[in-house]
């Protein structure tokens, strides 16, 4: 729970470079391309709800489950007909209702770091999915991980009120498809020069295909598609975001 309280109250300025309107445009072609015939979304880890306002935006009704409370409140201060989110923990989320498909976006499921906790969200959207609905979803690709090899990054942003600098030192642990990343914020409030600054860690998991497809299949899932995020290429060793389609059987 504690995972995106702090970070996410600078979330939105950290990440105000993602072209948001172009995922979303991306996500509406796949979902046509692979039959999506009805405009009920249920989106696992909804964030500050970027993705869930253009969605509905484009005609979509998207219910959005977050598990961070702040990130929740920061969703809700701007009302998009068509789009609700609700504090929730995706492992484990009953909402007694189906829809047409799930959305699990900006590496989401790569936060399922167990194969407990990656069976629990198949499981869980395979629950609310009406018969041939699809699960997608982007995650981190193992043979892009081992060959590129994440490094230290610095990002500098600000905006009216705030100055930040973003540190994230990875630590791999190859045995466990995961990598640790210790991000540390500095803040700088620009009206009255207080510094404050704080660090978590994000552990996200990295998976290969027949992986997936193995825990995927146990929860009653066939693969319909497996491409490069955004570009549609097929996935290789430079692919570092990988887009999955599965459908229920």
């Amino acid at each position: 729970m504690s995972r995106f309280d702090a970070y996410g109250r600078y979330y939105d300025l950290l990440y105000q470079d993602k072209d948001y309107a172009a995922e979303v445009a991306y996500l509406d072609q796949l979902l046509r391309r692979h039959g999506v015939a009805g405009p009920e979304i249920l989106e696992f880890g909804s964030g500050t709800g970027k993705h869930g306002r253009l969605m509905a935006e484009r005609g979509y009704r998207v219910t959005g489950i977050e598990l961070s409370p702040r990130m929740v409140t920061q969703a809700q201060t701007q009302v998009t007909p068509g789009f609700t989110c609700q504090q929730g923990d995706i492992r484990a989320v009953q909402l007694g209702r189906h829809f047409d498909a799930v959305l699990s976006l900006f590496h989401v499921v790569s936060y399922q770091v167990t194969n407990p906790d990656v069976r629990a969200v198949f499981a869980r959207a395979a629950e609310h999915l009406r018969p041939g609905g699809l699960f997608v979803f982007d995650i981190w690709y193992s043979p892009a991980v081992y060959r590129q090899r994440p490094e230290v990054r610095v990002k500098r942003l600000a905006d009216a009120g705030v100055e930040i600098t973003r540190i994230a030192e990875p630590r791999l642990y190859p045995n466990e498809n995961r990598v640790d990343v210790l991000y540390t914020i500095f803040a700088r409030e620009l009206a009255t020069g207080v510094t404050a600054s704080f660090s978590e860690t994000h552990p996200m998991r990295h998976f290969s295909l027949p992986e997936l497809d193995l825990l995927a299949t146990a929860a009653g899932f066939d693969r319909r598609d497996a491409e490069a995020f955004l570009s549609g290429a097929p996935p290789g060793e430079d692919t570092w975001g990988v887009c999955l389609v599965y459908a229920l059987a």
